[in-house]
């Protein structure tokens, strides 16, 4: 699938619309992913500033995604575990971004290359306007050789 039509039903899909989360940005290849969470009066907590659910929402998806568009169809690729530290209150706008390179890609073939399963945490910061971190997320991804692909 095109990563901009990709992006366009992200962006449509109801657990995003409706609480303020927006795909800025998925590069032709799956390798950067750029997510805001907008402000808005139902993503609010009772303090005024940004729901950790939502904050944790914005990043829910993109590790195991960018992973599986990027091995294929020959892995099962699933999150497996997430946990997210809350840093300061968010408030405004706030972006992560999701980076995947060849090295870790490499490294992910190798790991399951005789049908074992690789088990790898990806971190990320959850940032402000002014470049502050807000939360940073991590998120394990089960990333295994399906059986009918191995040599």
């Amino acid at each position: 699938m095109k990563a901009s039509l990709f992006r366009l039903g992200l962006n449509l899909w109801p657990p995003f619309l409706f609480t303020g989360i927006h795909v800025t940005d998925v590069s032709p290849d799956y390798r950067h992913v750029r997510v805001e969470l907008r402000m808005r009066p139902w993503n609010r907590n009772y303090v005024g500033t940004h729901f950790g659910g939502s904050l944790f929402a914005m990043t829910d998806p993109f590790w195991m995604l960018t992973v599986m568009q990027n091995l294929g169809r020959d892995y099962y690729v699933w999150d497996r575990a997430g946990a997210i530290e809350f840093i300061k209150p968010g408030r405004g706008t706030v972006v992560a971004e999701f980076r995947l390179d060849d090295a870790l890609l490499d490294q992910l073939r190798a790991a399951t290359a005789n049908g074992e399963k690789c088990l790898h945490w990806f971190s990320n910061d959850i940032v402000d306007a002014k470049g502050e971190v807000v939360a940073r997320v991590r998120k394990q991804v089960y990333v295994r050789l399906k059986p009918e692909a191995r040599k």
